[in-house]
C-alpha cells in the first residue's frame, strides 16, 4: 500500500485506535519509519505533537485527542452520506457507540450485539456500560438503551421490551419471615436495595394508571449492581425490588417467589433512545430492530434457566 494515497483523516484514525506505532504498521503493511515519517509530516502540517511514540505504547497528547475526536466524527459524517446516497439493501457499514446500564447489557445487550456484528460485519460498535444513566443528547453516543419512564423532548425512543419491577424474595426467607399482604407489611421486612441514579432508591413505587403511591423501606443491604442484588435476595437476606427482565428466570426456576403480585407497579420498560436528528442512519435503525426482536425472543423463553454470572 501507497500511504501517499491515504487520507490524512483516515490515517490517524488509525493511528488513534493502534496500541503502538509497530500495530498500524503492521495494519497498513508498512514498515515502522514509514509510519513514524507519515506521522511527523502531518503532525509538521498542524504544528502540533499528536501523539507521545515508541514503538512498544502510543498514546495521544490532549491535541491529539481533540484531533482524534474531530476526525471520527468527520469520517462518521462522511459514511452516513455516502450510506444515504446507496440503495437501501446496500451493506452496513460504519461505528455505533452504544449504552447501557450493566445489568441489561451484560445479560441481553452485549450478546445481541455480537449477534448484529456476525450479521453485518462491515459495522463496529463500541458498548458502553455504567450504573448511572447518560444524557445521550449532548453525548457522543447514538443508542442509549434505558429502563423505565423517558422525558427528553430532544430524544426518539423506541420501545425494546416490555418489562416491571416485582417484589420478590427466596422461599427461605419467606419461610422464615412471612410473606408481606400489603405495601405497608414492607415496613417490617428486611428490603435490599437498588441504588439507581440519582433518585430516592429506598422508595418503591406502585399503582399504576395515575393511581400510584410510594413505599419508603429499610434494610441492611445496598448495592448498585443489580446482580449482587438479586445474589443476597437469593441468598435468603430480604425482599428485593427487581425488573422481570432480570428476575424471570429465577422466578420461573422457583429460586424466588414474587409477593404483592396483586398490587401493580408502574411499567419500567426497556427503549432504545437516540438524538432527534432529521437523519437516522441506517445502521442505528437496524441495530434498533434487532435488538427489538431480539429481546422479544430472549425475554419470552419460558425454558431459560438463571445462571449467576
Amino acid at each position: 500500500m501507497d500511504l501517499a494515497t491515504v487520507d490524512d483523516l483516515e490515517f490517524f484514525e488509525q493511528i488513534s485506535r493502534s496500541r503502538s506505532l509497530t500495530e498500524a504498521a503492521r495494519f497498513w503493511g508498512m514498515s515502522l519509519p514509514s509510519i513514524s515519517r507519515r506521522l511527523t509530516q502531518l503532525e509538521s502540517r498542524l504544528g502540533v505533537q499528536l501523539v507521545r511514540r515508541s514503538t512498544r505504547k502510543l498514546s495521544l497528547t490532549p491535541e491529539g485527542e481533540h484531533y482524534a475526536a474531530g476526525v471520527l466524527a468527520i469520517l462518521q459524517q462522511k459514511t452516513d452520506l455516502e450510506e444515504g446516497m446507496s440503495p437501501q439493501h446496500g451493506e452496513l457499514r460504519g461505528r455505533i457507540a452504544v449504552h447501557s446500564t450493566v445489568g441489561l447489557g451484560r445479560i441481553h445487550i452485549a450478546p445481541l450485539l455480537g449477534a448484529f456484528i456476525r450479521d453485518h460485519p462491515g459495522v463496529s460498535v463500541d458498548l458502553q456500560m455504567s450504573a448511572l444513566p447518560l444524557n445521550i443528547a449532548v453525548s457522543p453516543f447514538d443508542i442509549g438503551i434505558r429502563v423505565g419512564s423517558l422525558e427528553d423532548s430532544r430524544l426518539k425512543f423506541t420501545r425494546l421490551a416490555e418489562s416491571r419491577r416485582v417484589v420478590c424474595a427466596s422461599p427461605q426467607y419467606l419461610e422464615t419471615h412471612g410473606s408481606p399482604q400489603t405495601t405497608a407489611d414492607l415496613e417490617q421486612h428486611n428490603c435490599i436495595v437498588l441504588r439507581q441514579d440519582n433518585s430516592d432508591y429506598a422508595v418503591w413505587r406502585f399503582g399504576a394508571d395515575g393511581r400510584e403511591h410510594n413505599v419508603r423501606v429499610k434494610g441492611n443491604m445496598v448495592s448498585d449492581d443489580g446482580e449482587v442484588v438479586a445474589g443476597w435476595c437469593l441468598q435468603g437476606l430480604g425482599l428485593t425490588m427487581r425488573s422481570t427482565w432480570h428476575v424471570n428466570p429465577m422466578l420461573r426456576q422457583g429460586l424466588l417467589q414474587q409477593v404483592l403480585a396483586d398490587v401493580p407497579t408502574p411499567a419500567a420498560d426497556i427503549h432504545a433512545v437516540y438524538p432527534a436528528a432529521v437523519h437516522t442512519p441506517r445502521r442505528v435503525t437496524a441495530l434498533i430492530e434487532h435488538l427489538r426482536s431480539g429481546l422479544a425472543e430472549h425475554l419470552e423463553d419460558d425454558d431459560g434457566d438463571y445462571r449467576p454470572s
